[in-house]
């Protein structure tokens, strides 16, 4: 397989970087652990300049006014809008965009794919919070139709940790029929019986809890597809893996420069054995992170068949991703010293966002679990 990106995204890659050269980590307005406060938005200003740049719609397809490209693109983007800790909902409102273009009926992605790739109107997806190994996310929340000939759905539970909930116009929630298959609803903001309650992620960002009671939601808005959760599960768990590569390589530049200039019996730090071989290991933890996703992305983006489901690939790539970008953080941590405490320096922020990443859509050890369930049922030849 040939991982040499292709000149559209890399072209993407770098209208990423000019979108985001000029956010300063440390700057950025963000209820992260530093402020202790709330924020009641994300940043609106930041939105208005990806939708300029052409990159709300990177998956979508032309005729909705999108540059057709693929996971890989998007993996670009979001590696580069970790570094300066956007606080965009990019992953959760490409990916649902993405679900409903494959997906989707021909009245629902006339209704949202046009204006959300033109930032108009904003989507998430529940379920994030409650993804491991058995994935029961889709379980907290049942579906059964209704009305003349079925035409509507209605939904029933709780989906806990839902992100930009308060801020998103759509929701794509996912719910089990009691058949054994599950289907996504796309539920709108504010919609008769879908109630939120403020939740507090570990970077201080605002999650929403929704309950669900009686909602009924017209078949034209539900994706009853199979295996339509699944792959965007899988898309977005590939797109948090981009999101700790590109936090873990801000992070240990970060440390790099401080370790080059920190000075212990006259010298820089940087000299000391012990030292450079931890941000030696660190490195290596990047790499593997790097090549992990690309793998995972490359899958997802090709259908290419193997010898595992895509899905393994994904396992991988979140295994590496998840426990790779907690020890590079804490590594820092450990080599800044005193400032890798100080809640005002912008490693705390980066520490914070990093445990999120780490266990959003399941910790290491749930997709330990899946990838070993993947592997007794596809055994070797």
């Amino acid at each position: 397989m040939d991982f040499t990106f292709t000149e559209e995204q890399q072209a993407a890659a770098e209208a990423a970087r000019g979108v985001f050269a000029d956010i300063a980590p440390d700057a950025v307005p963000s209820p992260a652990l530093t402020t202790g406060a709330v924020a009641d938005d994300f940043d609106r200003a930041l939105w208005a300049r990806l939708a300029d740049a052409d990159l709300l719609g990177l998956l979508l397809d032309p005729e909705y006014g999108g540059a057709g490209l693929d996971a890989i693109a998007l993996c670009l983007v979001l590696r580069e809008s970790a570094k300066v800790l956007a606080r965009v909902p990019l992953l959760e409102s490409s990916a649902a965009l993405a679900a409903v273009q494959a997906y989707g009926g021909e009245e629902l992605k006339s209704a949202v794919l046009a204006r959300a790739g033109r930032g108009e109107i904003v989507l998430t997806v529940a379920g994030e919070g409650r993804t491991g190994g058995h994935d029961p996310a889709e379980r907290a929340v049942s579906a059964r139709q209704d009305g003349p000939d079925g035409a509507d759905w209605i939904l029933d539970g709780v989906q806990t940790a839902v992100p930009w909930a308060y801020d998103a116009d759509f929701t794509l929630v996912p719910a089990h029929t009691g058949a054994d298959r599950s289907i996504l609803a796309v539920v709108p903001r504010g919609h008769e019986g879908a109630v939120l309650a403020e939740q507090v992620s570990t970077t201080g960002e605002r999650l929403g809890e929704l309950r669900l009671k009686a909602v009924r939601i017209p078949d034209r808005y539900v994706i009853t597809a199979d295996g339509a959760w699944e792959w965007l599960r899988e898309l977005l768990a590939t797109g948090t893996c981009a999101l700790a590569l590109g936090l873990g390589e801000r992070v240990l530049r970060m440390t790099s420069e401080y370790a080059g200039k920190r000075e212990q019996f006259g010298y820089p730090i940087a000299t000391f054995q012990a030292v450079a071989v931890q941000a030696a290991d660190r490195y290596i933890d990047l790499r593997a992170m790097e090549a992990t996703l690309w793998q995972a992305a490359w899958r997802i983006a090709s259908g290419a068949q193997g010898a595992l489901p895509a899905s393994g690939d994904v396992a991988v790539a979140k295994i590496w991703a998840a426990d790779g970008v907690r020890r590079v953080v804490q590594t820092a941590q450990h080599l800044h010293g005193g400032f890798g405490a100080d809640v005002d320096y912008p490693l705390h922020r980066y520490h914070a966002w990093a445990k999120h990443l780490e266990l959003s859509l399941g910790p290491a050890a749930a997709h330990e679990e899946a990838l070993g369930d993947l592997l007794a049922a596809h055994p070797p030849a």
